[in-house]
């Protein structure tokens, strides 16, 4: 079996710790791991009103680039943007990349813009809380319970409850600024999720439609496989790097 440099980079309201389950599976076969808080995500002191996208894309750039051999870059969610721009700087670098339920956008989109592409039911609440200044949102107990782990047990549920965070709303409305000759020779793939209530499973397809993968595998799990089911994510994440 082939080892492989994994770079685990999270989703929104998320840090670190949500790999908590993936890492010691993925490091018991023998593969190196890397699982980085993202500047002012997690346990990150970083003030969240210094982060913008570009920021954490050159963090995930340089962190690939201090690496004695080429990276796989896996993307959770919101994650998926900021792989997508750190690939740009630094596609020599990178083996591969592979989208989690992950926002797969083109250059010049938002993640914002991409989401209102497939309209939520107007009868549900929002899952989000915006800060007064409008800079920062947190999701709701709701939201992480019925949105984001609805197939995930209890014990993991509650963990997860208790350690999400803000988001600072520039990574939703900031445009990627991808070409064809470095992000575009990368070779990507996406690991689309079921029963995702976060990114619907349209959302997901109408993505990779537009940005082709190859290849694409499916998980039957909520949005968050890394809690939910992650036995079968590492055989994904590892079948996949073996193909790149």
């Amino acid at each position: 079996m082939t080892m492989a440099t994994f770079i685990l980079i999270h989703g929104a309201w998320h840090g670190s710790w949500c790999w908590e389950r993936v890492v010691p599976l993925l490091e018991a076969q023998g593969h190196r791991v890397l699982a980085p808080d993202l500047p002012g995500m997690g346990n990150d002191p970083t003030p969240l009103n210094t982060v913008t996208l570009d920021y954490w894309a050159r963090f995930v750039a340089d962190l690939v680039h201090q690496q004695n051999e080429k990276v796989i870059l896996v993307g959770h969610s919101r994650g998926g943007v900021v792989i997508s721009q750190a690939a740009e700087y630094v596609p020599n670098y990178i083996d591969g990349l592979i989208y989690l339920a992950a926002f797969l956008i083109p250059n010049g989109a938002t993640l914002w813009g991409t989401l209102q592409q497939h309209p939520r039911d107007p009868n549900r609440p929002s899952d989000l809380v915006v800060s007064s200044d409008r800079s920062t949102s947190t999701i709701t107990a709701a939201a992480v319970r019925d949105t984001f782990y609805n197939t995930t047990s209890d014990i993991w549920l509650k963990r997860a409850a208790s350690h999400v965070g803000p988001e600072p709303m520039v990574s939703f409305v900031t445009p990627l600024v991808l070409t064809a000759e470095n992000f575009g020779r990368v070779p990507r793939a996406y690991i689309e999720c079921l029963q995702d209530r976060a990114i619907p499973i349209t959302l997901q397809r109408s993505m990779v439609s537009a940005l082709p993968c190859r290849p694409v595998v499916t998980l039957d799990t909520d949005h968050s496989s890394f809690y939910s089911a992650p036995e079968l994510l590492v055989a994904q994440l590892v079948g996949l790097a073996a193909g790149f």
